[in-house]
């Protein structure tokens, strides 16, 4: 991984990080989740919203789940999408969906839970 800034962030290593910036390939993704206004999405890793903003544009409300504070932070603070936005700062590995799920009512509900998975989830360090 190098260390170029990506909109003033630096990836970290420790969490994998690697950012979309293609529009063709955040596309082609957004496309294949097709998000329905009427969804209940949850985001794992949105890092920089490359996914995050062109999906919460068709959608009433998005979680995102952000292990990286920093990062959490900024979408907190997003200009166009932080009235859409619950953004929770946990690890998405130890984080408990189903509680999320409860508390949102999705038996009634369609739901989705999107990422962009990195190896650090895929090939855990042992």
């Amino acid at each position: 991984m190098n260390s170029k800034k990506h909109l003033g962030h630096t990836a970290r290593k420790r969490f994998g990080q690697n950012f979309l910036h293609d529009n063709n390939v955040i596309q082609n993704i957004v496309a294949a989740i097709y998000p329905q206004s009427n969804q209940f999405l949850v985001e794992i890793g949105p890092g920089l919203g490359a996914l995050t903003e062109p999906v919460a544009e068709q959608v009433e409300r998005l979680t995102v789940l952000e292990l990286d504070r920093d990062l959490a932070e900024r979408l907190r603070h997003h200009p166009f999408l932080h009235q859409k936005l619950s953004v929770i700062e946990t690890d998405a590995m130890q984080f408990d969906f189903s509680g999320l799920y409860e508390q949102e009512h999705l038996a009634e509900k369609g739901q989705k839970c999107v990422c962009s998975v990195t190896c650090r989830i895929i090939f855990p360090r042992r």
